[in-house]
């Protein structure tokens, strides 16, 4: 099972960012895929989930209407569209897969860095 992520970066207030997360080594159409991001000291928080279907999203207040999950089964791809970026997004980003909804994800991505300055 592999998930890397891509699409870090610095970025400066209220621009823009995608990341993206190819999957490899399990049925991606039947796994939830899932963001989370970390800062130091601080517990890995959900950002955003997907269904297996890609017809429930689930998204963490503090990104609500700035962040869009989605995912392409062609490509076993997962994105995170983040837009309106603020310093406090400042983060690395994970990405997960995971059978459920309602648990953590089964398999985590190295996470990518996203940094939010002007």
């Amino acid at each position: 099972v592999q998930l890397v992520e891509s699409g870090g970066g610095l970025v400066q207030p209220g621009r823009s960012l995608r990341l993206s997360c190819v999957a490899s080594g399990f049925t991606f159409s039947t796994y939830v895929m899932s963001w989370y991001r970390q800062t130091p000291g601080k517990e890995r928080e959900l950002v955003a989930l997907v269904s297996s279907g890609g017809g429930i999203t689930i998204y963490t207040d503090t990104v609500k209407g700035r962040f869009t999950v989605s995912r392409d089964t062609s490509k076993n791809t997962a994105f995170l569209q983040m837009n309106m970026l603020k310093p406090e997004d400042t983060a690395v980003y994970y990405c997960g897969a995971g059978s459920s909804r309602s648990r953590p994800p089964d398999y985590w991505g190295q996470g990518t860095q996203v940094t939010v300055s002007s």
